[in-house]
């Protein structure tokens, strides 16, 4: 391929991870504005609850998303699949910024919510792990892992972008503006990067199934290659509970823990967002010079070890000490998250590899992942200890450690991706 094709295709794979994950940025951060719109409790905490549940739910979907997604990529083509995912994302988005209150529709409102979280949910669960797939297949020789780290990379962009918007609503509008309607705004822009990305898909270069199938791609995986999926699932949980834990939750926590003001709060949080886009890129060039494995456990091990120390240096009301602390999970999180990607499509079997990447990943992140905000704040409410967080990054930490280690290096290992190959990768 040429420069300008290359350029294509990344803009191509990434356009869809901005959208997906700065609607999933926008609703972390103005959760607690969410929860009062449509969770009529008077406790505080129990509306939090509410919207990280609703946000936990649509996680739950992923999935089925990934199902959905992986059985079209893998039938008819990657393009079709970042085509729909991108589409299904972008029109629930924008109906979110519409959909009336409590004090409108009732218990509809809730519901109607619910339902367009679901919707996302199954975008989510597709979106990612395709544009994943479809990057690292057209990387150059020896390009594998920093393009598999520019599809990480998206989904960094798409959280920078949703945490810097909600700092300018914030700054720019009265408190009592943002928590009556000005929170809608973000959700609204977003149908303009949905639009972008399903014209800039349709026209994208496409690579199909290499070879014919007499079985529909979920129940090939799963009869043939479940033990990878578990692998790969197994492979996702440090970056699950470290990316929600370090750039969802800590924006809420940052208010509710240290009473950093929420526009401080979306600022820090911006600010390590910008930083993690430069680590994630590099870790997965690094990870194309020295191996994919020692990308993965460095952060494992630092996260398992230093979760404590940063979630203790973060719980003051020092704002210069809480942006030091989220700086060190930037690093943790941004080394694992930009060398995996390639780990998991090169792992993968081609003649399924949208659809077991996709159940792999989304089986962790739908169950583990979507519920980590939720988890994070029952267990501080539960404990009473701040810095209880940190004792999820560490338990993900020691289940991906071994999970790490029965993965062989793949990054010099020829790009085949046969059923044979495939499976002596995760031994």
């Amino acid at each position: 391929m040429t420069s300008a094709q290359i350029r294509k295709v990344i803009a191509a794979g990434m356009i869809g991870n901005v959208l997906e994950w700065y609607d999933f940025a926008i609703y972390g951060y103005f959760a607690s504005a969410i929860g009062r719109q449509f969770f009529p409790h008077e406790d505080p905490v129990a509306q939090l609850l509410s919207a990280f549940g609703v946000f936990a739910l649509g996680y739950l979907m992923r999935p089925v998303g990934g199902a959905l997604v992986g059985h079209i990529g893998d039938r008819f083509g990657r393009r079709g699949a970042l085509t729909f995912s991108v589409t299904a994302m972008a029109i629930p988005t924008f109906l979110i910024g519409v959909l009336p209150g409590y004090s409108t529709l009732g218990l509809l409102a809730p519901a109607v919510l619910i339902l367009l979280r679901m919707v996302q949910g199954l975008s989510v669960g597709g979106e990612y792990t395709s544009s994943m797939v479809f990057l690292v297949e057209h990387a150059p020789e020896g390009r594998r892992g920093l393009m598999g780290a520019l599809a990480a990379s998206g989904a960094g962009v798409g959280t920078l972008l949703g945490s810097a918007m909600g700092a300018g609503f914030a700054a720019s509008m009265s408190a009592s503006a943002l928590e009556v309607w000005g929170w809608r705004i973000p959700f609204l822009l977003g149908l303009l990067v949905g639009i972008a990305g399903y014209f800039l898909r349709r026209h994208v270069l496409d690579t199909m199934p290499m070879k014919p199938r007499k079985r529909v791609p979920i129940v090939e995986t799963l009869q043939d290659h479940w033990r990878i999926v578990l692998g790969f699932a197994g492979l996702s949980i440090f970056n699950a509970v470290g990316f929600y834990v370090g750039f969802v939750y800590l924006v809420s926590w940052l208010q509710t823990a240290d009473g950093i003001p929420p526009a401080r709060a979306l600022e820090i949080n911006s600010f390590s967002m910008t930083i993690i886009l430069a680590v994630v890129v590099a870790a997965g060039f690094l990870s194309d010079r020295f191996g994919r494995k020692p990308l993965l456990l460095a952060p494992v091990i630092l996260g398992f070890f230093g979760a404590v120390p940063l979630f203790w240096l973060m719980n003051n009301r020092s704002e210069l000490l809480a942006q030091i602390g989220q700086l060190g999970l930037v690093l943790i999180v941004g080394l694992y998250g930009g060398a995996q990607p390639a780990v998991l499509v090169e792992g993968a079997p081609a003649q399924v590899r949208c659809t077991a990447v996709a159940l792999g990943y989304n089986i962790c992140f739908g169950v583990i992942g979507g519920s980590t905000p939720l988890a994070a704040t029952w267990l501080v409410e539960r404990t009473g200890n701040e810095i209880a967080p940190a004792f999820l990054i560490m338990a993900a930490a020691a289940v991906a450690f071994f999970t790490i280690l029965r993965f062989r290096e793949t990054y010099r290992a020829p790009f085949a991706g046969d059923t044979s190959s495939a499976a002596r990768i995760y031994a």
